[in-house]
This record gives structure tokens, C-alpha cells and sequence, in this order.
């Protein structure tokens, strides 16, 4: 098996270079010519990037006239883009020589993609703890808050990371949402879901299920209940669709049943899901292992405040 290629740039600001392979085939004559085809930053700052010596391969800077050659790889570190600060800590539920498990905070994405790139936590978490090898084992969506595990060694990365795409983890996570008296629980709720890439909201199809949640009742009062949700699969949004589909949307939530536009900065009324456990058989030591979140839902702590967007 070919070993990937290490990058010649170290990390900056807790963020690995991008590692970019050249077409096999193509038009240009440069290096640089295909960067300002490829990148959407304008050819002036591609240009910049190459007086900076920005742009480098294993032999080190490349320069602007540097041929054009088929499948070889430069690296360059991304622009960043504005992001608002999430005013959020990010607890730490457990940490050994090989893993790393955080209580993630609502509105701070796992790993960096589109516009949150600095605000995620695996970038804080690198910066913060120094552990400039560290990556996600598996990943958990941007409004929901809970457990995340992280692997410290890289050697080890491969062995979590299937451990979680094999569905080898059991995973709880609590829920606040409307309490309906006539809805039978606990159930399993099971349909086709079906999520467009661009298009923010999922959709329950026709067809053969490939979604499943076990949905139970914990408590309710004051006309709110706490849900407890075991899903068998993880589609996008799956928990989301899932209690939408039943007629007890999750508070909070932006986009099932109806699609709202927050602003960056609006942490005021976070999306009621928590990723309250996760349980397995280590991979690596052979040890049962579980974890529980330390985290509380707002609006089951106090509903009015959570309302009113002072608690989280």
C-alpha cells in the first residue's frame, strides 16, 4: 500500500497545508496557471502566494514558471475565512495516551469544511492541548453538542475511525422536544432518507428503509418530554427527520420543520440534541469502554431561559 505523501509545510494555527495533485492531463503549461484556473482567489493572490514562496513541493518553493507536470502535488496553506468566535468551551471528558474525548459545545463544527475552518474543534483542540497529530475518529453535525472522540496517534487513526463506520459503537443521545400524550412510545422508527449534496434539509423517499432510531420517552413536564434516541444507522439529520416524522421536532432546530437562516453570530436558542454516550469494544486493547457527556440540554434545565436565549 502506497504511504501518503507528508506535507513539507508544518501545521499553522492548528491547521495541516492543503495537499493538491495535479491533473493527469490538462491545458496548462504552469504550475501557477492551473492554481489560478483551480483556486476562486483570483489570479493576483495566486501570483503573491508564489513571491511568498507559498507554494512548495517535496524539492521545496515552486516557482511560478515551474512547469506544468501531471500528477505530481504542491501544498500551500488556505486563506482563511471570517468566522465569528464560538464563545463556547470545549470540556474534556477523557483523555489517555491514545484517545481523546471531548463534550463538543452547540454551533462549533467537528473538523474544518466550508466557511468554519478555525472554529472547529479538532483546529481548537490542536491549538489548545498541542497535539498537532490529532484527528476525529468520527464526526458530529455543528448544531448538536456532546461526545466527540479524537485519536492522539496516528497510527492508530485507521482502527477507530473503521471501529465507527463498521457501526461497531453504540450510541445514546438525548433530545428536547414537544410532549404529545397520544404518541405510543417507545417505537422504532424506520424510513428512506435521502440527503442532495447543497440542498441544507434531508428527505424522507420511498423505498427500502436505510434509517433507523428507537426513540424513548425519559420524563416530560410542562408539556415538553426528554427523549432518549438509540440510532442503529447514522444518516444525515437522521435524528432530526426522524422525530420531525412523528410531530415532536427537536427544539431549536433550524431546519426540520422549516428551514430558517440564523445569523453567524445567533447562539440563542441552540438545537435541543445531545450526544449523551458512547460505548464500545476498544480496537486497539481489547477494554469495554464508555463514555457519558457531562452536558445538559437548556431548555430542560429551564425552559424560559433557553427561550429567551440566555442559557445553552
Amino acid at each position: 500500500m502506497r504511504r501518503k505523501l507528508r506535507s513539507p509545510l508544518p501545521q499553522r494555527d492548528g491547521l495541516d497545508a492543503v495537499r493538491l495533485r495535479l491533473p493527469s492531463e490538462g491545458p496548462w503549461e504552469t504550475v501557477r496557471d492551473h492554481l489560478v484556473d483551480r483556486l476562486p482567489i483570483g489570479a493576483e493572490r495566486v501570483d503573491r502566494m508564489f513571491r511568498e514562496q507559498a507554494v512548495v513541493d517535496l524539492h521545496g518553493p515552486v516557482a511560478a514558471d515551474a512547469p506544468f507536470v501531471p500528477g505530481s502535488f504542491v501544498w500551500f496553506h488556505r486563506d482563511l475565512p471570517d468566522e465569528v468566535p464560538v464563545p463556547f468551551e470545549i470540556g474534556v471528558v477523557h483523555r489517555d495516551d491514545d484517545l481523546l474525548v471531548v463534550d463538543k459545545p452547540h454551533f462549533l463544527a467537528t473538523t474544518p469544511r466550508g466557511r468554519h475552518v478555525a472554529q472547529t474543534a479538532l483546529v481548537r483542540l490542536r491549538r489548545e492541548l498541542s497535539i498537532p497529530d490529532l484527528s476525529p475518529a468520527h464526526r458530529l453535525d455543528r448544531t448538536t453538542a456532546g461526545l466527540v472522540m479524537f485519536v492522539i496517534r496516528p497510527e492508530l487513526r485507521k482502527s477507530y475511525q473503521e471501529m465507527f463506520q463498521n457501526r461497531l459503537v453504540h450510541k445514546e443521545y438525548e433530545a428536547v422536544a414537544p410532549f404529545d400524550p397520544g404518541l405510543e412510545l417507545p417505537r422504532t422508527v424506520r424510513s428512506r432518507i435521502v440527503k442532495e449534496r447543497g440542498v441544507l434539509a434531508a428527505q424522507e423517499v420511498p423505498g427500502p428503509p436505510n434509517a433507523e432510531t428507537l426513540v424513548e420517552l425519559l420524563e416530560h413536564r410542562d408539556g415538553l418530554g426528554r427523549y432518549r434516541l438509540l440510532p442503529k444507522t447514522g444518516r444525515t439529520h437522521q435524528l432530526r427527520v426522524h422525530l420531525n416524522s412523528i410531530g415532536i421536532p427537536i427544539l431549536g432546530d433550524d431546519t426540520y420543520p422549516v428551514v430558517n437562516d440564523p445569523a453567524p453570530d445567533d447562539f440563542g436558542r441552540p438545537l435541543q440534541l445531545l450526544a449523551k454516550a458512547l460505548e464500545f469494544t476498544d480496537p486497539v486493547s481489547g477494554l469495554h469502554r464508555r463514555f457519558e457527556s457531562g452536558l445538559a440540554l437548556g431548555a430542560w434545565k429551564s425552559y424560559e431561559d433557553w427561550n429567551s436565549g440566555s442559557v445553552n
